[in-house]
Parts: structure tokens; C-alpha cells; sequence
């Protein structure tokens, strides 16, 4: 005779594992601290800077 299986706990069970995997898909996905993405946007804007500083005007030429 087979296992006897509780049928709540194994739809809560499978739920749980869907839930599981979904968070580990949004932790890849936004997983930075708010640390991380500070410094990514000061880089980003120190780069936006730095190139608009180097650009030469079409009045110059």
C-alpha cells in the first residue's frame, strides 16, 4: 500500500517551493543594496560629468 499523503500540507508545500524559487528570481534580478545602487548612480553621473567636460562645442572648430 502506498504512502498516505496529507493533501494540505502538500499543497502547501508546493506553494512554498513556488514562492521560494519566485523570490530567488527577484533577488537576482534587484538584488543590490541600497548601498550598491547609490554608488553605481554617483559613478554613472561622475562619468556624465567627466564626458561632458571633454566635448567639444561646434562653435570651436
Amino acid at each position: 500500500m502506498g504512502e498516505v499523503v496529507n493533501l494540505n500540507r502538500a499543497r502547501k508545500d508546493r506553494d512554498k517551493a513556488v514562492r521560494k524559487a519566485q523570490a530567488v528570481a527577484n533577488r537576482a534580478a534587484h538584488g543590490r543594496t541600497k548601498a550598491e545602487r547609490v554608488n553605481a548612480d554617483r559613478d554613472r553621473d561622475r562619468a556624465s560629468t567627466a564626458l561632458d567636460g571633454h566635448r567639444r562645442d561646434k562653435d570651436q572648430d
